[in-house]
């Protein structure tokens, strides 16, 4: 596969930008608390499915401390309908625990600290520094390294290899909201099963070989529209 040029990349995320030029996590959260309370939830889940479990959650609970005083019984009442919810349960008590004895209660702007949470790992530290605190982070998730893969724009064989071709290939005042284009758009256009080729905006340069050539009939008309929907919905 012929690998990605300057130029080429450049072109990628212009016409991403073009069709999306802020893009946003799609996790509700009120602050750096309980946005890394919601990524650490959302693993194998779907965001539509944290967002509905937190919705009641943060109303009660956005600071370490206030997670303490719920307790697992509590959490556990809201994140029920979560997958892994008793494992996810256990480990938000404990990293809250960790914040608040370390950190004075507040989420760290350090990717090794971030890491020493419990049910933290590198994409979520990656989610965190990004969406928070504003660092050009790429936090590579299962849509990102399929739109690498599959485009060509990021081979890799594993994620942190992704992460590490992506580092390399995103234009450096990309790299702000380049994983959330990814992410946006392996979610609703590089989709697994059958992407939606025909109205992709990077289809021409693009080196998957099996484009589809015919929108499946349940499918939005348009990316642009769908995109649009999604963002009225939230």
């Amino acid at each position: 596969m012929k690998k990605f040029s300057a130029a080429e990349a450049e072109a990628f995320f212009a016409l991403l930008k073009k069709l999306d030029p802020e893009p946003k996590t799609e996790l509700n959260y009120v602050n750096p608390y309980t946005l890394l309370v919601a990524v650490a939830l959302s693993a194998q889940a779907t965001d539509k499915g944290v967002n509905k479990a937190t919705q009641s959650l943060f109303q009660k609970v956005t600071t370490p401390e206030a997670m303490l005083t719920l307790g697992e019984a509590g959490l556990t009442e809201h994140i029920k309908t979560i997958g892994l919810y008793r494992g996810k349960a256990k480990n938000a008590l404990a990293a809250a625990k960790i914040l608040v004895e370390k950190h004075g209660g507040v989420v760290p702007k350090d990717r090794e600290a971030l890491e020493e949470l419990p049910g933290v790992g590198r994409k979520t530290a990656n989610v965190i520094l990004n969406v928070a605190f504003g660092e050009p982070t790429i936090a590579v998730d299962t849509h990102i390294f399929r739109v690498s893969n599959r485009t060509g724009l990021a081979p890799g064989k594993d994620v942190v290899a992704v992460e590490m071709g992506l580092e390399k290939i995103v234009p450096a005042h990309y790299k702000s909201h380049a994983h959330h284009w990814l992410i946006l758009h392996g979610r609703y256009t590089c989709i697994a099963r059958k992407p939606l080729c025909p109205v992709c905006v990077v289809r021409d340069l693009c080196r998957f070989k099996d484009k589809t050539k015919e929108l499946p009939s349940e499918k939005p008309k348009t990316v642009t529209k769908s995109l649009r929907a999604k963002r009225a919905a939230r």
